[in-house]
């Protein structure tokens, strides 16, 4: 599996996660929303470059031109509602992407273990399709691994990139053991390198739907 880590290099892309870490710029929401959108953004026009494109010839009001057109069908997929703003900036720059949603929550069974359940999918048929999935927290994978499950039911997509702002590196393993090999490509702003007992990403930001929506009880 390929996987493409944005911290390796110089980018604007970086202070946007550094806003999104940094304690005292988390408290503006409106901010770490928007911080979030543009990393989407940013992220949307790299994964671009990886598209199949076309010829296609444009009337101008003078002549025409031949301009190289993406020919993707995509599928732009979210879970969580911290995955919502990530989302928008996706959506930003694939305007005409088809979208699918997973509605995926944690149930605790005590202060430390929880498991991943779903309760919700719309997408549309994906065969044949390049499904972009986004979560911007990718602790585990798990809620990956079980969102990409329930959207096969729907299809076999031709391609798949898993983009997440920041990952684990035991979940950038685990993605790399059990996503489909040769279709798939991980992007990440950034790889931590641990888990804490709750399953938080450390250094990680903490609890981003929390910190773009509020908390919840």
């Amino acid at each position: 599996m390929k996987i493409v880590d944005f911290s390796k290099s110089n980018s604007l892309l970086n202070k946007f996660v550094a806003e999104l870490r940094d304690v005292n710029i988390q408290k503006d929401r409106l901010r770490f929303r928007r911080n979030v959108e543009r990393i989407g953004e940013i992220m949307a026009y790299e994964i671009s470059k990886d598209l199949h494109y076309k010829n296609e010839e444009v009337q101008t009001p003078l002549g025409t031109s031949i301009v190289s057109v993406p020919e993707n069908n995509i599928v732009l997929a979210t879970i969580f509602r911290a995955g919502l703003p990530f989302h928008q900036g996706f959506l930003n720059y694939f305007d005409n992407a088809e979208n699918a949603f997973v509605s995926a929550y944690r149930k605790y069974k005590d202060e430390e273990h929880f498991d991943v359940h779903i309760e919700y999918l719309a997408t549309p048929r994906l065969d044949e399709k390049t499904l972009i999935i986004v979560d911007p927290m990718l602790a585990t994978g798990s809620s990956m691994e079980l969102s990409l499950n329930a959207l096969y039911t729907k299809g076999k997509p031709k391609e798949i990139y898993v983009a997440a702002i920041i990952a684990s590196r035991q979940a950038v393993d685990f993605a790399t053991r059990t996503f489909p090999e040769g279709r798939t490509t991980l992007w990440c702003a950034a790889i931590d390198p641990e888990l804490n007992d709750h399953a938080y990403i450390v250094p990680g930001l903490g609890d981003a739907g929390d910190l773009a929506f509020g908390e919840k009880e």
